[in-house]
Formats: structure tokens, C-alpha cells, sequence
């Protein structure tokens, strides 16, 4: 069966996609229940393998959010950053991926008045990661443990699901790998079983436009460098 689109339907779609950015700065005007329950249900109907809809979101405010801020941050400053529970990123970093991440690394810090040898002061930006940048949600997603390498995919897809949804309300959201090092306080303190795998984390709230690190404009590459038309 078909559908018609009209134009005004295909911009907002298109414009929810495009708008879509991580804030690392956010208003602590609080979210009710039934807008994030309106967020979930939404994205609930992402794609996933034989319809396993094998994720798990765990909803953080008032003080289970900051219960976890602070002992996450607690263990920061006396111990190294621990091992995650699975590899996010490559082993040896080549092009064109270390550019890009060089880029957006300088281009943040750059905004925030950062120095590239001012270890501290990055230190201190990243640890704002663990307070979920001051947003009033933060949200836990897991994986079973014996689900497989598409259990990835189909979570990324619903991440991505409730990040566009939270437009439709005016939110923003941030997706949080760093998370994932902290594994074994976010499952005692969420009391997770052990059959649970921590993928990341995610902010969800207002942006704050005062915020320095909300300047940050990304890039993307352009077509031919990814795709492959064949006819």
C-alpha cells in the first residue's frame, strides 16, 4: 500500500533528522513521565531482527540521576578510567577517521576555551558527561549479554528512534558511550542482573542556547564518500 506525502509532512520528517544534534549543555526544566513514556513508545516501533526488540532503557531523574552522577564521579577521582564491556572504537586510529576526530575534538575544546595540553580542564569536560550535562533525564541502555553482534544494530536503531521522537517535543538529547567504562557501578546502583551488558548512556531535556559547547556545528561528508550508486 502506498502513502502520500505531502510536502509539508516530507520537511518535518526531514527536518527532525537534520536537527537532531548532541547537547552537552541543558536547562534543568524538568520532562513529565508521559512525554518520556510518549518518546519510548514511539521508538518502539524501530526495526529489529525477527522483532526481538531486545533493548532495555533504564530512566534516571531527581535523585536516582544524581545518585549515579556521584558515585560514577566519585570513582573517578581516585581510580583510572576502567575497561568497557565491548570495543567501541578501532585499536589504531587511520585516516579518514582520525581527522575527523581530531576535528570535532578541537573544535569543542576550542569553544570551551580548552588548551591542547590542558589535560585537567578536559578532564573536568568530560567528567560533565557523567551528570548527563545537566539534563533532567538520563537514560541507561542494556543488551542481554547472549544476544548477538545485531543486537547493536537493532539498539542503535531505536537510539537513533527516540532521538528523532524527542524532536517532535522539542527536546534534545545527547547519546553517551562513556558510559559504558562504568558498568559495574551502573549495575549495582540500577541493580541490574548480571545477564545485562551496559552500551551507554543518554541525555534527554531542553537545550540550553547559554551553553558555549552548544555552538559546536559538525560536519558531515558528502555523498561520494560513502555511497556507491550501481546501475
Amino acid at each position: 500500500m502506498s502513502r502520500s506525502i505531502d510536502a509539508e509532512n516530507r520537511a518535518a520528517v526531514i527536518a527532525a533528522i537534520t536537527g537532531r544534534r548532541s547537547v552537552r549543555g541543558f536547562l534543568p526544566d524538568p520532562v513529565p513521565r508521559p512525554v518520556i513514556e510518549a518518546i519510548l513508545s514511539a521508538a518502539s516501533r524501530a526495526p529489529s531482527g525477527t522483532n526481538l526488540q531486545p533493548w532495555r532503557v533504564h530512566v534516571l531523574t531527581g535523585a536516582a540521576r544524581q545518585q549515579l552522577t556521584e558515585a560514577i564521579l566519585a570513582h573517578r577521582r581516585l581510580h583510572p578510567e576502567p575497561a568497557g564491556q565491548y570495543r567501541y572504537y578501532p585499536d589504531t586510529w587511520r585516516e579518514p577517521y582520525l581527522a575527523r576526530r581530531r576535528k570535532i575534538g578541537w573544535d569543542l575544546y576550542g569553544l570551551l576555551g580548552i588548551g591542547r595540553t590542558d589535560r585537567r580542564a578536559m578532564r573536568e569536560q568530560h567528567d560533565r558527561n557523567f551528570s548527563f550535562f545537566g539534563a533532567p533525564v538520563g537514560m541507561i541502555f542494556t543488551l542481554d549479554r547472549d544476544m548477538g553482534q545485531g543486537a547493536f544494530l537493532d539498539l542503535g536503531m531505536f537510539m537513533q528512534s527516540v532521538m528523532i521522537a524527542a524532536q517532535g517535543f522539542g527536546l534534545d538529547t545527547c547519546p553517551q558511550a562513556a558510559f559504558m567504562s562504568y558498568h559495574a557501578i551502573i549495575t549495582e546502583r540500577l541493580r541490574l542482573p548480571d545477564t545485562s551488558m551496559v552500551v551507554c548512556g543518554m541525555a534527554l531535556g531542553r537545550v540550553d542556547p547559554a551553553a558555549p559547547a552548544n555552538q559546536l556545528a559538525t560536519v558531515r561528508a558528502p555523498l561520494e564518500d560513502f555511497v556507491t550508486f550501481l546501475t
